[in-house]
């Protein structure tokens, strides 16, 4: 195939063919892949080339001849520019087929043993795919002395200002940009990367939306923090829903958000949420689902498909602070838990003694350092419950379940593409059960599945 003919800016017409895993319409041009941003299946689109490369063609939709009976007008006002979202063009029920495809597209591309034969159920949706984020990370910037806080466009380092986010929490909204105003009345100094000057990077506001209670994190170039009472005092003042103010260093050059250094300024050092009958505190760099409504449906899916017996045990790899592990305590003789992070360590040890679940256990570790050391000190779990970063299962973690397979083991996925990949590797010892996706990010092209498996 030669792509030589077809030229940047270019402009050509396509059909529309589905859609690919960062929500973009797919097409074929002369039987080369073409990926478009905003287009939809089915639909006759024209389309402006922008990246011509000998495997693929990337093009911005400049004109819909045939629109799709799926597309509706995104009511938000920044969509196409923020990148936060990729799906608000997509009407919710057709969001929740496209994730389910999502996954059998990811299966029919790595192929693990007999996955034709997956059972792949409906995706659980929401009944109200707005407002459901608890936690805002908004970058800062000075623009003609005003401060703006804002999301990054994707792959680029332009800010979008951003007060209104149509998935974010409201509440959290509101303490956003009145944290905003404050930097503003105060004229405080604004990191800026280029000139590598200022102090104040990044606002992040979490809410834990059974409690209302909200935690603001300065995240700051050095530990500098001037007007800091002033500021405290306002807060107070105008936001009584705040119950926890924190500062944290980062003055690494990274794309990491947060530092290793967190400071206490003022009041609670967490802040509680509950999920069911469980209470968590939640501490600055605790990691925690971001739409608590649907980790509940998650966690019951992950519940239904362990079937956890009284007289059985269970490891909760990458456990955080403790959120699955513990939703399973009083029905499993024993949980063991692990997390590289201290911090997590310690919640989850505070929220199992709050919980009185004594049959607990928590390790800071990697699983591949700690389950071969439990496996030799005798312990035997009956099942294991993984609930790994976009990155998916560490390999030497993968290795060690191979090697001492539980009777049954729940995969929880936030990436169908590294789920197919660990597949491969778990099918040699494991049945696949079935799949069920769970949509934890309305309007964007995420998606989480919980795989229940069983040994053969």
């Amino acid at each position: 195939m030669n792509n030589q003919q077809v030229k940047i800016g270019q402009t050509i017409p396509l059909k529309i063919k589905r859609l690919g895993i960062n929500g973009e319409g797919i097409g074929y041009y002369k039987r080369t892949i073409v990926f478009v941003p905003n287009a939809l299946p089915q639909e006759q689109v024209s389309i402006k080339v922008t990246k011509v490369s000998p495997k693929f063609i990337e093009g911005e939709l400049t004109k819909i001849s045939k629109p799709s009976p799926d597309r509706i007008t995104p009511p938000c006002p920044v969509y196409e520019k923020c990148g936060g979202c990729q799906l608000q063009h997509l009407n919710y029920q057709a969001q929740l087929v496209y994730k389910k495809d999502l996954l059998k597209q990811a299966l029919t591309k790595f192929k693990p043993a007999n996955y034709q034969n997956y059972e792949l159920r409906k995706t659980i949706g929401m009944k109200d795919p707005w407002n459901y984020r608890n936690k805002a990370q908004f970058q800062l910037r000075e623009n003609n002395g005003t401060v703006e806080a804002g999301l990054y466009q994707p792959d680029s380092h332009t800010l979008v200002p951003i007060d209104n986010c149509l998935v974010q929490d409201t509440t959290v909204t509101n303490v956003m940009n009145t944290l905003v105003e404050l930097l503003n009345n105060y004229h405080l100094p604004i990191y800026d990367e280029r000139k590598n000057s200022g102090i104040f990077r990044t606002l992040m506001v979490r809410i834990g939306v059974q409690t209302g209670e909200v935690q603001v994190v300065f995240i700051t170039q050095s530990q500098k923090f001037p007007q800091k009472q002033k500021i405290i005092n306002d807060i107070q003042a105008k936001l009584p829903e705040v119950v926890s103010i924190m500062q944290n260093v980062q003055n690494k050059k990274t794309s990491l958000i947060m530092g290793d250094q967190t400071i206490h300024l003022w009041g609670k050092e967490s802040i509680r949420e509950r999920i069911s009958e469980l209470s968590f505190d939640l501490s600055p760099r605790a990691f925690f689902q971001l739409n608590p409504e649907q980790t509940e449906k998650l966690y019951d899916e992950a519940r239904k498909a362990l079937d956890l017996k009284p007289d059985e045990s269970v490891v909760d790899a990458y456990c955080g602070v403790g959120t699955i592990g513990l939703s399973l305590a009083h029905q499993a003789k024993g949980v063991r838990g692990m997390d590289t992070i201290p911090a997590a360590i310690d919640d989850a040890r505070k929220n199992a003694a709050e919980l009185g679940a004594s049959n607990t256990r928590y390790e800071v570790g990697t699983a591949e350092e700690l389950l071969p050391k439990w496996l030799g000190e005798g312990f035997r779990p009956d099942g294991i419950i993984v609930d790994p970063p976009r990155t998916g299962l560490d390999s030497k973690l993968l290795q060690a379940i191979l090697q001492y397979p539980p009777k049954k083991m729940v995969y929880v996925s936030c990436n169908v593409s590294t789920l197919a990949r660990d597949l491969v590797q778990l099918v040699k010892a494991f049945h696949v059960e079935y799949l069920q996706s769970v949509d934890m990010f309305p309007q964007t092209a995420r998606c989480e599945v919980v795989v229940k498996l069983v040994k053969k």
